[in-house]
């Protein structure tokens, strides 16, 4: 098992604080010792530390216009929890017209997303003592917000959430702890991610990281099927995870296997479709919502379409922002097949996947804070190095505190000027790029690739034991 103190410099510097690079616990003379269960921990940790940074807006039940912004503990769910017929556990893809009218928002989300949240809302019913549903059908929704017990039933509810959110994160990390077993420590840049505790609730993302993070480890054991699965399921949560099967058209052109990107694709396909037919089968056109609702936004928040749009003076229509985005992310998806073709050794599927999602991400018409989360899995294992992890975070809650501050209009100026949430924006988008630059490197530098190191090594050891064996034969 790769020691990280022993090639990593951030993390040999940081150990001298528990003793020195190579303790007791590395050389693994400590029974009660395991490193996946100190991951564990960690992300607990890590997660419960989010929890807390979130106090004053559970306090205020995110009732408080500024301080969810200044406090930096925004989260879309209490709202989406009252306007989306959740607090009456109305089915998200109803058709019926009384339900239609009465919420006439459906969620714009994917199946998976609107499964959990309606789920969730049932257990939150469960738990709390509210109103059957006749009775609080004659209330106008528009006062839910101030109904006695209503501030109650919304933080039972993020409670409930957040403790699917925290499962996911641990199940994330045992998994990508898994993916490389000589180096599980790998994982530590996901378990003590800062990202992870101040974007983990902002809205249902951490539910689409734990199939990344499971087709990464599936794909690992040569199991297509379930990775194509993990991808379906994934994509059924979020669309991103759906950009995995690139990597794997890269990996199975240059390793001719055909058959397992068959299987793969196929079962992708059959899972995402198996998860949606509920949906499309209640309410057609509520299950199109989702889709029609991001091809018709504009320019949005964190993208630099809307620096474009404001430093322009300008707007910037919806139809040029899918143009222009969709061809510069198919050209994106060209140059990294022909980066993985080109290669010298063929490129790991974390590398290939986190190339993709981030340039999907940099022309995306709106990026928003929790979007990290998506790169977050892919990046610790595609990067494996502390130092360029952290530049990666530190751009991002860079950006984290500059939205928000943007959003409470502590940014502008007295003629409206945004120019330091541009530059938040830019910083991001930089050292997002850095980043890719260094996955880029590594591809046709393979000996700089930390992963690579280790699977030299092994070979080199696995070939000196068969040697010594013979002799001793």
């Amino acid at each position: 098992m790769t020691a990280p103190a022993a090639e990593d410099p951030v993390v040999r510097t940081a150990s001298t604080a528990v003793g020195g690079p190579l303790g007791g616990l590395a050389h693994g003379r400590r029974r009660w010792f395991s490193v996946v269960g100190l991951l564990l921990l960690l992300t607990a940790l890590t997660f419960a530390i989010g929890m807390v940074s979130k106090q004053t807006c559970y306090n205020a039940t995110w009732t408080n216009g500024e301080s969810r912004y200044t406090a930096f503990c925004y989260s879309d769910l209490p709202y989406l929890y009252v306007d989306r017929g959740l607090a009456e556990q109305e089915w998200p893809y109803a058709s019926d017209a009384d339900t239609r009218a009465r919420y006439p928002q459906v969620m714009e989300y994917p199946v998976g997303i609107a499964y959990y949240a309606w789920a969730t809302s049932y257990v939150t019913d469960w738990l709390t003592d509210t109103p059957d549903e006749d009775e609080r059908h004659l209330e106008e929704t528009s006062s839910f917000w101030g109904l006695p017990g209503m501030h109650h039933e919304i933080r039972v509810f993020m409670i409930v959430n957040v403790i699917g959110f925290a499962v996911a994160a641990l199940l994330s990390v045992w998994l990508l702890a898994r993916t490389h077993p000589r180096r599980p420590w790998d994982a530590a840049a996901f378990a003590l991610a800062p990202v992870l505790a101040a974007t983990g609730v902002v809205n249902w993302d951490m539910l689409a990281v734990v199939f990344v993070a499971g087709a990464l480890w599936a794909w690992s054991r040569d199991r297509p099927l379930l990775t194509g699965i993990l991808i379906g399921l994934g994509c059924a949560t979020k669309l991103y995870p759906l950009f995995l099967l690139g990597g794997l058209v890269v990996i199975c052109l240059r390793r001719r296997r055909y058959y397992d990107l068959a299987v793969a694709a196929i079962a992708t396909v059959l899972a995402w479709l198996l998860a949606n037919m509920p949906a499309m089968a209640s309410g057609l056109e509520q299950w199109k919502v989702f889709w029609s609702f991001n091809s018709e936004r504009g320019p949005d928040l964190g993208s630099l379409w809307l620096v474009a749009q404001q430093a322009t003076d300008s707007t910037i229509s919806a139809h040029t922002v899918n143009v222009v985005s969709w061809g510069f992310f198919i050209a994106w998806c060209a140059g990294v097949l022909a980066i993985g073709l080109t290669a010298r050794e063929t490129p790991r599927l974390a590398q290939l996947g986190f190339l993709i999602v981030a340039g999907f991400l940099l022309v995306n018409k709106v990026y928003s804070p929790q979007y990290v989360l998506w790169l977050l899995p892919l990046a610790v294992l595609a990067v494996p190095r502390w130092r360029d992890q952290l530049i990666w975070q530190a751009g991002e809650l860079f950006y984290f505190v500059a939205v928000w501050w943007y959003l409470a209009d502590l940014l502008a100026s007295g003629g409206g000027d945004q120019t330091a949430y541009w530059f938040a924006i830019v910083v991001r988008v930089a050292v997002e790029v850095y980043l890719i630059s260094v996955v880029v490197r590594e591809i046709y530098q393979p000996w700089r690739d930390p992963v690579r190191w280790t699977e030299a090594r092994d070979a080199a050891q696995d070939s000196k034991t068969i040697s010594s064996n013979e002799v001793a034969v």
